[in-house]
């Protein structure tokens, strides 16, 4: 009977022993998992720290270039308007010059 107390009990201190054995394994690759982890945070922190102002200083940098570029925009507007005028007073010149030389070449010929 005292052997049969003296094997359970040295299954139960092995099976122990192996649950503490898994224990100890587990503790290992939660160490680990929490030193890459603190890792990672810490570069997203360094990398992130600045974002807020990067982002606040590329919003205002397209606000200046949407400014500038709408300025481009009238600019460009007028001198299309002053090219189409250039056109527009081209072709009255010529329907004006054309008018006049009609009459002195059927002159010249008759």
């Amino acid at each position: 009977m005292v052997i049969l107390v003296v094997v359970i009990n040295t299954l139960i201190s092995f099976a122990l022993l192996y649950v503490a054995w898994r224990v100890w394994k587990l503790k290992q690759q939660l160490r680990i998992i929490t030193d890459r982890l603190s890792y990672y945070e810490s570069c997203s922190h360094t990398l992130l720290y600045a974002a807020p102002e990067k982002i606040s200083s590329a919003q205002q940098s397209i606000y200046n270039l949407r400014q500038g570029n709408q300025r481009l925009e009238v600019q460009i507007q007028q001198i299309r308007q002053i090219i189409s005028l250039l056109f527009l007073g081209r072709q009255m010149w010529q329907r004006s010059f054309a008018n006049k030389l009609v009459p002195l070449r059927k002159n010249g010929r008759n």
